[in-house]
């Protein structure tokens, strides 16, 4: 399989980067909002099925073939399994430990990433300088979220299925960027993933006691509009074109953004306290980003 040619984004790139990201974070608050209407890992089932329907309106409007056979059934079930459990085990991960740690554990996922890129795909190893800046993009995120080691509802269980998400997001990105599937559209892969998580997490839902669908509100429609057609359509659609066309390893950077971009929106929306070490956190994970998206020396 002949991988397509990607290149170093550019500002544009990284000025939607920083958009996604921004959208990423604020989806955090918004699913809080709506926690008491309807339980998380149902949340992300309902939305990952509109959306799924959207990818498909969206697909036959440009004509871009979904269903035509390409021998990624396979692939794509694997990646859509892979994206159901790491909401799954982030879920069951917050019933032991608190939110902060689970950060934490989680935004490995970046460093696993372009780790196992490194390990498959020459163009994306990254140069001694490059490393010591995702060092310094994740120290960002421990210094902004650390203070949850210290609290005391934690446990090790948790911990390990913080990891366990990490793992399997970072297994989701790798997946996609060293297979057939980074050849496919990604209307294609996008559905794939909605379509595999819209069938696994409403199940998953149900197994684990949630309650489920408590209550339909104008904020619960309002937060399944914004969280199908804003973030599980629009913007993942948007990131999945970006790994068609750039490297990976300097895009993935740029995830530490959403947990500071999750705080910044829970202290306009909710009310939330704002530590001044936060500003620290930013510049170190600006810091990471600058230096990963430097030229190898």
């Amino acid at each position: 399989m002949i991988q397509p040619l990607r290149t170093a984004p550019g500002l544009s790139a990284f000025g939607l980067m920083v958009f996604l990201c921004f959208i990423w974070g604020f989806t955090h608050v918004v699913a809080k909002l709506t926690a008491p209407h309807i339980s998380m890992v149902m949340q992300s089932g309902l939305r990952s099925g509109i959306s799924a329907l959207l990818v498909l309106i969206w697909a036959g409007a440009r004509g871009i073939p979904i269903f035509k056979r390409d021998r990624t059934l396979w692939l794509g079930i694997a990646a859509g399994a892979l994206f159901a459990g790491e909401f799954l085990f982030i879920s069951l991960g917050l019933v032991h430990t608190g939110a902060s740690r689970m950060v934490v554990f989680l935004y490995l996922a970046p460093c696993l990433t372009i780790l196992g890129l490194h390990g498959f795909i020459p163009s994306e190893r990254l140069s001694w300088r490059q490393w010591l800046g995702i060092l310094f993009a994740f120290g960002g995120i421990v210094l902004a979220f650390g203070d949850g080691f210290a609290a005391a509802r934690s446990s090790l269980l948790g911990d390990l299925f913080g990891l366990i998400a990490a793992v399997l997001w970072a297994a989701t990105t790798v997946l996609i960027r060293v297979t057939q599937l980074s050849t496919i559209s990604a209307s294609k892969v996008l559905f794939y993933q909605l379509a595999v998580t819209a069938v696994l997490l409403p199940v998953a839902s149900i197994w684990l006691g949630e309650p489920g669908i408590v209550s339909i509100t104008p904020l619960v429609i309002l937060s399944l509009i914004y969280q199908s057609a804003i973030v599980s359509f629009a913007s993942y659609l948007a990131w999945f074109w970006l790994l068609t066309r750039y490297l990976a390893t300097r895009l993935s950077v740029f995830s530490f953004l959403t947990p500071l971009f999750g705080v910044v929106a829970g202290v306009v929306v909710l009310h939330e306290p704002l530590r001044p070490i936060f500003l620290g956190a930013v510049a170190l994970v600006g810091m990471g980003i600058y230096l990963v998206n430097q030229p190898k020396s």
